[in-house]
C-alpha cells in the first residue's frame, strides 16, 4: 500500500472514532492523565505538520504559528507548551478550527505524499508519524471512556463497540524450558526503538495461564477482602489503596449487592466471564499474591506468547521499563520518544481491543506508572 493510502487510513480511522461525540466531549480532561479529544487531534495533525511538511515539503505554509505551543505533547527540543493538567482549558481553538486544521494538513500531505518518498530517513519519518498516530487512536478509545465513565448519567459511547469483541475461554498452563532465548525485534518492517536491540535472556522453567484472568475470579478476591488485607499488596500499593479508597477496578459499581461495570455501551451489569479490565499493576500483583501466584516477566511473557491467547488486554508484567542492551536515541527531538521515559515504569506486553492491528506483535513493550488503570490492562499469572 502506497504512503498516501496509507496515510489517509490513519487518519480517517482517528475522525471516525471521535464521530459519535457530542461537541462537548471533545474539551473535557477529568484527571491529568486524559487528554480531550479535540487536543489528541490537533496534537496528531501538529506531529506531520512539525516533522514532515515544515522540514521537507518546500513552501509549505504553517496553518497558526500558534498551534506549535498548543499542541506539542513533551517534545523540550520543539519549544514550549502547554503543560498536561492545562490541556482541558482550551476552549481555543475550538473543535471546529481544530478539524479545519486537520483539513489542512492533510491536503498538504496529500501533495506531499503524491510521489512516493526516496529517502530511508524519510520514510521512516512518515512510518513514525503513522504509528504515532495509531498509538494516539488507543488513548482516545481509553479517554472517551473515562469522559463518558465519569459522567454521572453513564452515557452510552455505542451500543456497538470494540469491548463486544472480548472473548473467554477455559484457561490451562502454557509451559516454557529452563533455556536461551532471544528477546526483542528481530524483522525488517517497523518497530519502535524500544523494541531494540535483539538478546539472549535466561529464564528459567515456568508455566504461564493462557487465559486472562476473568471478572468472576477477581470478583472473589474483592468479596473475600482483597482490598482490605495488606499482605497481598506491596507498601506503595497498599498506601494507593487506602489514600484513593480503591475497592474494585475501575468503572465497576456496586448497586443494590450486585456488581455492575461501566462500558463503552453504557452500565451494565458485570459480565463474569469476559477478562478483567482497568486494574493497576498494584491490583494485579495484589490479585497474583492471593492466588498464591504471580506475573510474568516481560521475557517469560515473549517466549511464551505464540502458546498464549493474547490481544484483548494488555498485560501487566513484573519488568521494570529499561533500555534493551545496546539501545540508543535517536539525535534530536524524535530522541525524546521512547527513551526518557525508562525510569518508574512497568512493561506491559500484548496489545488491547483497542490497537491498531498493525501494532499487535510480541515484541511490543507498552509501559505505565504502576497506579494506572484507565487503560485496557489486564491480568495473566505464573506459576
Amino acid at each position: 500500500m502506497s504512503f498516501l493510502k496509507q496515510y489517509l487510513a490513519v487518519r480517517a480511522m482517528t475522525t471516525s472514532i471521535c464521530s459519535d461525540l457530542e461537541k462537548e466531549d471533545y474539551v473535557v480532561q477529568p484527571v491529568v492523565d486524559v487528554s480531550p479529544p479535540k487536543w489528541h487531534l490537533g496534537h496528531t495533525t501538529w506531529f506531520f505538520e512539525t516533522f514532515i511538511l515544515m522540514p521537507f515539503f518546500t513552501g509549505y505554509q504553517v496553518y497558526n504559528p500558534d498551534f506549535n505551543y498548543v499542541f506539542n505533547s513533551y517534545y523540550e527540543a520543539i519549544g514550549a507548551r502547554v503543560i498536561r493538567t492545562d490541556r482541558g482549558n482550551l476552549s481555543r481553538p475550538t473543535v471546529d478550527e481544530v478539524y479545519k486544521y486537520r483539513a489542512y494538513v492533510d491536503e498538504a500531505m496529500s501533495h506531499f505524499l503524491s510521489r512516493e518518498p526516496e529517502s530511508d530517513h524519510l520514510k521512516e519519518l512518515i512510518l513514525l508519524g503513522l504509528n504515532h498516530e495509531q498509538q494516539h487512536q488507543e488513548l482516545l478509545w481509553y479517554d472517551i471512556k473515562y469522559i463518558l465513565g465519569h459522567n454521572p448519567l453513564f452515557p452510552p459511547y455505542r451500543r456497538e463497540n470494540i469491548e463486544q469483541e472480548f472473548l473467554a475461554a477455559k484457561s490451562i498452563m502454557a509451559d516454557i524450558e529452563e533455556g536461551i532465548y532471544e528477546i526483542g525485534y528481530k524483522g525488517n518492517d517497523f518497530c519502535f526503538d524500544n523494541e531494540l536491540n535483539a538478546h539472549k535472556v535466561y529464564l528459567q522453567a515456568v508455566s504461564l495461564s493462557t487465559e486472562l484472568v476473568t471478572n468472576s475470579e477477581y470478583e472473589e478476591f474483592v468479596d473475600q477482602g482483597g482490598y482490605r488485607d495488606f499482605s497481598f499488596w506491596h507498601a506503595e500499593g497498599w498506601d494507593w489503596v487506602n489514600n484513593n479508597n480503591i475497592s474494585a477496578p475501575l468503572y465497576w459499581h456496586l448497586i443494590d449487592g450486585a456488581w455492575y461495570r461501566y462500558g463503552l455501551s453504557g452500565l451494565n451489569r458485570l459480565k463474569p466471564e469476559e477478562p478483567v479490565c482497568h486494574v493497576s499493576f498494584y491490583e494485579a500483583a495484589a490479585f497474583a499474591q492471593w492466588k498464591g501466584m504471580r506475573l510474568p516477566t516481560e521475557f517469560e511473557w515473549e517466549a511464551a506468547a505464540d502458546q498464549l491467547k493474547w490481544g484483548q488486554l494488555w498485560e501487566w508484567t513484573e519488568s521494570a521499563y529499561l533500555p534493551y542492551p545496546g539501545f540508543s536515541k535517536a539525535p534530536g527531538a524524535l530522541g525524546e520518544y521512547n527513551g526518557k521515559f525508562m525510569v518508574n515504569q512497568k512493561v506491559l506486553r500484548g496489545a488491547s481491543v483497542a490497537t491498531s492491528n498493525s501494532h499487535s506483535r510480541k515484541t511490543y513493550r507498552n509501559f505505565f506508572h504502576p497506579h494506572l488503570r484507565w487503560m485496557f490492562s489486564g491480568i495473566r499469572l505464573v506459576k
